[in-house]
């Protein structure tokens, strides 16, 4: 069965040309106007992906962003008429796994999808990481140390995770992560992963001056130090 797409926008006309764009690329599609009738539907289905749009008329679209990548691991695009930098880099920390300007190309928007539910799912019969006294549960999007606190993260950010888990004392690339994790390459793609490798690193409580675990190797990319073991 095809992907599930929900959109959430308050203008007619974004829905059905995002809706129409979606269903000819071979998805399939759900559109909401309002917050409300979006987390209503949520209850029943959960799609594989959810555009949302920031200004809504009954709920403010960040928080939405917020909840469901923080707490219930969707992938999430925005799609917004905000074109701040600031904006940007809110959506991205809050863990949105994009962001798309309006107006947009629907074939980009198509194509950005593509490249979302591409990546995120590659390895997902792996579900638990264990390294250096923590534990990456992959199914419920938390991390757990070794006195059993468990501290939540995004889909966005478990995708990082996930890369440096996978491939432990190797060096990861840019282009290896923008080719492996989709996106555009670009400032915009490397301040999105700029953003989720800082939270990774709070979370793991790592000293931001001098990160033991997610090394920075500059001008080349990053590398995990730590030994990883799979079940």
């Amino acid at each position: 069965m095809s992907a599930l797409i929900s959109i959430l926008d308050d203008e007619p006309a974004i829905r059905d040309i995002l809706s129409d764009a979606l269903q000819e690329a071979g998805y399939r599609t759900m559109t909401f106007a309002r917050a409300t009738e979006f987390e209503a539907a949520l209850r029943k289905t959960t799609p594989d992906l959810c555009l949302v749009d920031l200004g809504l008329p009954d709920r403010d679209g960040l928080s939405l962003v917020h909840r469901l990548a923080l707490e219930q691991g969707a992938t999430v695009i925005i799609i917004s008429a905000r074109a701040q930098t600031q904006d940007k880099i809110t959506g991205l920390e809050l863990g949105a796994d994009d962001y798309i300007i309006k107006p947009f190309d629907p074939a980009e928007v198509v194509a950005r999808i593509r490249a979302r539910l591409r990546g995120p799912k590659r390895q997902a019969s792996s579900q638990t990481a264990r390294f250096e006294g923590w534990t990456a549960h992959f199914d419920r999007f938390t991390l757990e140390d070794a006195e059993g606190v468990e501290t939540a993260f995004s889909q966005a950010e478990g995708e990082v995770l996930r890369l440096f888990l996978e491939s432990p004392k190797r060096l990861i690339t840019r282009a290896f992560m923008q080719e492996t994790l989709g996106g555009q390459a670009g400032d915009s793609f490397d301040r999105a992963m700029d953003v989720r490798i800082s939270r990774l690193r709070t979370k793991l409580r790592e000293d931001p001056k001098n990160p033991r675990l997610i090394k920075t190797i500059y001008g080349a990319g990053y590398i995990f130090l730590g030994d990883v073991s799979w079940s």
